[in-house]
């Protein structure tokens, strides 16, 4: 039997009866994890696989350099205006600095904390590591690289030998010296740098590495970059965006020729916000087995797409602000109003707690005053273009009431500005149609598109695998083995028995392809896999994450993982009920 648990116990053996049950855990998605060989439907290939190419790497230090120049630019300018004895626009421009990267910084090492501790009291749940060739050895997910180290091209791992008084108190240095790194990365808040060059280090130790080890660091890299890529989206829409629309009130409300530290200072807070959603994207999409991955192309088009859709949002906000203050403050808080209720009734589904989810639909409703962001799986394109109908109202709206104060007949920088907006706003469309008629992964929006669910080096049918089992209705009574009996020989004897399901004979059975089993282990999680737009559960809840990596690395081929269908769920729930 396979005891419940909080995400953190798994085990893997030969079929759906051989799991071996985990210790309880006390944080983290609700549910079990088990693994188990040759089953179709699996999340992730266990074969090659992607590798991390040369391209990678590139955009991985371009982000970087989207943050440097950011943040430095903004911390420039603060100190331009503080010498310039403009105190209100020094406070303003370095609050909008230092409060989101302080959030940001807390949460990045909460989360360092989490996965760098041992659960108190705890002494780890028991991990069962089986296939069908060889035994099982039970290991702790506690400090599994050291637990367990395998060799590259060895087909078992082995346990070490015990380790001596001077082995254990190296290891306590070692593990005292990065906590202390860390505290310090973050207090000078290099969280998120930190996180893009161990990305960076991980994808090249996969690349460097044998096939054994490379699956292995290439899922702690997707890890990492889905942690920097939420970081990155909450604090540039904290801290960017705003700083964004404060920079260019004031550039309008000045007038005249723009200076150039708060024009660069404006340019780099925009390629960040646009960077950090196609960045966003990107990582989702290869984080996802069954979503075909963002090419760079997409990428760099996403890029363009909300850099212009932004540009003409902000200049919107920054010419309405630079007139009407206060009732651009009342716009702004009901217009975050309407988009989180709006994003709430569409009922997300990306946290693993109902709190944190409240949270997240703030934050998207952040994200909804400045561009478009699915949040929702399925065809957008209705939801989208009311979106875009909406945005488009508003900048008409708030540059008209802002260019009716001005002069018509001397003012021509207002016209100028007013075709700005407009002009910006439609670059963003077109960027926009021409990702999504040309680029997206699916294929051409007007052409054939190619189904969304894919596996990597594996032609696997969508949806649940072909053999789930599905439990009869709580009405019918459950078959004895001598009804079986009773049965088969009334059918062979030429007994007529009336049908118990019957087909509507317009409806003709569609074929089912069934894929071959393949050998070597499957960690089953006990829980419905999230749909796209949202990340998977073992990105999202940590516990999870570590259970995965522990029997990833413990185990002597690359597991993959399959999620709970409908049918195994209804199978749990009729055994449970009447046993």
């Amino acid at each position: 039997m396979a005891a419940k648990s909080d995400g953190a116990a798994a085990s893997a053996g030969p079929g759906p009866e051989g799991v071996a049950g985990g210790a309880r855990g006390s944080a983290g998605g609700c549910g079990e994890a088990a693994a188990a060989a040759g089953l179709p439907g699996s999340v992730g290939a266990g074969g090659p696989g992607p590798r991390y190419e040369l391209r990678d790497c590139c955009w991985v230090l371009c982000a970087l350099l989207v943050f440097f120049s950011d943040g430095a630019t903004d911390l420039w300018l603060a100190a331009s205006y503080y010498l310039q004895g403009q105190h209100t626009c020094f406070s303003l421009t370095l609050l909008f600095v230092l409060l989101p990267s302080l959030v940001v910084q807390l949460l990045s090492f909460r989360w360092f904390v989490y996965d760098y501790s041992d659960p108190a009291g705890s002494p780890g749940p028991a991990v069962s590591t089986k296939d069908s060739v060889a035994g099982g050895a039970a290991i702790s997910t506690k400090d599994s690289a050291g637990a367990f180290r395998t060799k590259e091209g060895s087909p078992e791992p082995g346990p070490q030998p015990a380790h001596s008084s001077a082995n254990a108190y190296r290891r306590r240095c070692c593990r005292l010296c990065i906590w202390l790194l860390q505290t310090l990365v973050h207090l000078l808040q290099l969280g998120q740098v930190w996180r893009y060059l161990r990305a960076l280090y991980l994808g090249l130790q996969s690349r460097w590495r044998g096939e054994r080890l490379r699956r292995h660091f290439y899922w702690r890299m997707l890890f990492e970059s889905a942690d920097v890529s939420m970081l990155r989206l909450l604090e540039t829409f904290l801290r960017s965006a705003p700083q964004l629309v404060l920079q260019l009130s004031l550039l309008v409300h000045r007038g005249g020729a723009p200076d150039l530290l708060p024009a660069l200072s404006t340019s780099a807070s925009l390629v960040s916000l646009a960077w950090t959603l196609a960045s966003y994207q990107k990582v989702l999409r290869d984080s996802r087995d069954d979503k075909r991955p963002l090419s760079y192309k997409g990428a760099v088009a996403q890029v363009l797409w909300h850099l212009f859709t932004i540009a003409a949002r902000s200049l919107a906000f920054a010419l309405f602000a630079s007139v009407y203050k206060l009732y651009f403050g009342i716009f702004i808080v009901a217009h975050w109003c309407v988009m989180t209720f709006w994003v709430i009734q569409g009922e997300t589904d990306f946290c693993m707690s109902k709190w944190e989810e409240i949270i997240y639909n703030m934050v998207v409703g952040i994200i909804y005053i400045f561009c478009w962001f699915n949040v929702k799986e399925g065809r957008s394109r209705r939801r989208m273009t009311l979106y875009h109908c909406i945005v488009l109202l508003e900048n008409a709206a708030l540059t008209g009431f802002w260019y009716s104060n001005r002069n018509f007949s001397t003012d021509f920088y207002s016209l100028i500005m007013v075709c700005v907006v407009a002009s910006s706003f439609a670059l963003g469309i077109f960027f926009m149609c021409v990702y999504y008629c040309l680029l997206h992964p699916n294929g051409p929006m007007l052409g054939p598109q190619a189904p969304g669910c894919i596996f990597r080096k594996a032609s696997e049918p969508c949806g649940p695998p072909a053999d789930a089992i599905t439990s009869p209705p709580r009405s019918l009574p459950r078959t004895t083995g001598a009804e079986r009996d009773g049965a088969s020989a009334g059918e062979r004897a030429g007994t007529p028995t009336p049908p118990v399901f019957q087909v509507r004979p317009g409806l003709p059975p569609t074929p089912v392809a069934r894929t071959s089993r393949t050998e070597g282990p499957v960690i089953r999680i006990d829980l419905p896999r999230k749909k796209y737009p949202a990340w998977d559960a073992h990105f999202i809840d940590r516990r999870l994450r570590k259970t995965i990596l522990a029997l990833e690395y413990s185990s002597p081929a690359t597991p993959r993982l399959q999620y709970r269908s409908v049918g195994t769920t209804q199978e749990l729930l009729e055994y449970e009920t009447t046993v």
